[in-house]
């Protein structure tokens, strides 16, 4: 005879495996459906374009045409575009984080009347468009003689990542301890030494998260880069690819091969450094 309370929980637990076995069965298919895009352009880069528009999306070609990638890489100057995305990220994500440091450093570690109001005025940037700024930043690097130069792009790249990066850190900064900043200077350290040689490596988890989300931002900007940059030899991956779109034919095949090659260094980064980001984020949104 079985007992009332253990068919209760003998019950709850099968109700308990059902929802775990429903909630995995909907996360398995999200899985999917977020796979499926890019399994569709793997196919799409190794098709012709009569295979591109007569078969099935999904469907395989007859023939793996590898060639599509070597051809991008040696004759459709991608190469190029994929130097130039590397460096014009890289030095943008460097910039980002280190002003970014210094800024959530003076506003939550240092006291000084202003810090609310300058927090307050980088956070409005999170509210403005991108596309509203483009004319007036075109007239001002113009009249520096910055367009068609780099340094108009690693410069809108760090002005614009600035207020989410300082968002992301501020709840790290707020969590640090101040025994450790005060045993610090009780020991002679300086302001400068402080920074560098204490608090930043204490905060290297949340670094990487908002390195991570600097990076695929830069990697993937189009607007700036299409505006400000004329010289081809200046293009990154996003705008050089419009190079295989030509007025009365397009290969499409080329346009899947460099779309793949601009995506495998996002995923690659971001399944190494998952575990960090997943840390980052977590830390950061627990204070105390």
């Amino acid at each position: 005879m079985i007992r009332p309370q253990s068919a209760a929980l003998a019950s709850r637990s099968h109700g308990s495996r059902a929802g775990y076995a429903l909630l995995y069965a909907v996360l398995a298919a999200a899985a999917v459906l977020q796979i499926l895009p890019l399994v569709w352009l793997l196919f799409f880069s190794l098709k012709n374009n009569q295979e591109v528009f007569n078969l099935p999306p999904l469907a395989l070609p007859t023939e793996l045409r590898w060639e599509n990638y070597a051809n991008v890489w040696s004759q459709g100057n991608i190469s190029r575009y994929f130097i130039n995305s590397v460096w014009m990220t890289a030095l943008s994500v460097l910039l980002t984080i280190l002003l970014a440091s210094f800024v959530t450093f003076a506003i939550t570690r240092m006291r000084w009347k202003l810090s609310p109001l300058v927090l307050g005025v980088f956070m409005v940037g999170l509210m403005i468009p991108v596309h509203s700024t483009l004319i007036p930043l075109f007239s001002l690097f113009q009249k520096l003689s910055l367009t068609d130069s780099p340094v108009s792009i690693v410069l809108s790249y760090t002005a614009f990542n600035l207020p989410i990066t300082i968002m992301i850190l501020l709840g790290f900064y707020q969590a640090l301890p101040h025994e450790v900043e005060e045993a610090a200077v009780m020991d002679g350290c300086s302001i400068n030494r402080l920074f560098f040689s204490v608090i930043l490596p204490m905060t290297a988890s949340v670094i990487v998260t908002a390195s991570i989300i600097n990076m695929i931002y830069n990697w993937n900007e189009f607007i700036f880069v299409n505006t400000f940059i004329s010289t081809d030899e200046l293009k990154t991956l996003t705008v050089g690819v419009q190079n295989f779109v030509g007025q009365y034919t397009t290969d499409w095949g080329a346009i899947g091969a460099t779309l793949m090659i601009s995506i495998l260094p996002i995923l690659l980064i971001f399944f190494i450094l998952s575990n960090r980001i997943v840390e980052g984020i977590a830390a950061g949104s627990v204070k105390g």
